[in-house]
């Protein structure tokens, strides 16, 4: 993941910068008109560009430290899919409820953060996983009151990659620490399908 965005970015770089909005929508940033126009392959490419060099740096270093740990949890499969899910889901969010140009991994980075807290739910009896997804729990929280103060950031984006990463987590499941109960699963996917399936209606009868 990290590779890919450092392609991207360069790309980006030599082919007219990345925070020139035109060629941020060139490159795939998610704009509604072109999504509504069918361009639905906007509510994937997002997650691999950013928009200047602190942008990507921000980004891909807490991608390096959150992803270790997630994907020895998880295992390599289970994580991507995690990731991917997150940054669609969160891109989701922002198409219908956010006008604005946007790009970025932190939709699938607030996935991640949502993983985090699903653990702490699910095995709160293993003491380190119970530490560590409070402290999670503190800098989600601390990130939405900084949303809240800062232009030019996609709240949505962030919200709904944090829900999509916290129920699909329940889905992919975390073999390594024990099993997830059935009718948990179950009703993160009917959640899944449909929170973001209104949400797709909505964004397309803006």
């Amino acid at each position: 993941m990290i590779t890919i965005n450092l392609l991207v970015f360069i790309g980006m770089t030599l082919s007219g910068g990345s925070e020139n909005v035109a060629n941020l929508i060139r490159w795939g940033a998610k704009y509604n008109p072109l999504i509504i126009q069918g361009e639905w392959w906007r509510l994937v490419t997002p997650m691999f560009i950013h928009i200047g060099l602190e942008h990507l740096a921000l980004n891909m270093l807490t991608l390096y430290f959150l992803g270790i740990q997630l994907e020895q949890l998880f295992g390599k499969w289970r994580y991507l899919v995690l990731y991917l899910v997150s940054g669609i889901g969160g891109n989701i969010f922002s198409f219908a409820l956010s006008n604005n140009v946007s790009a970025g991994a932190s939709t699938a980075l607030f996935g991640l953060f949502g993983a985090y807290l699903m653990l702490g739910e699910s095995f709160r009896h293993n003491q380190y996983i119970r530490m560590i997804s409070r402290q999670f729990l503190v800098l989600v929280v601390l990130n939405f009151a900084f949303d809240l103060f800062t232009g030019g950031i996609d709240m949505w984006g962030h919200a709904g990659g944090l829900f999509a990463g916290f129920l699909a987590s329940y889905l992919v499941g975390v073999p390594k620490l024990g099993n997830i109960p059935k009718l948990k699963r179950i009703l993160s996917a009917l959640a899944l399908v449909i929170v973001y399936g209104l949400l797709l209606k909505t964004g397309f009868n803006n």
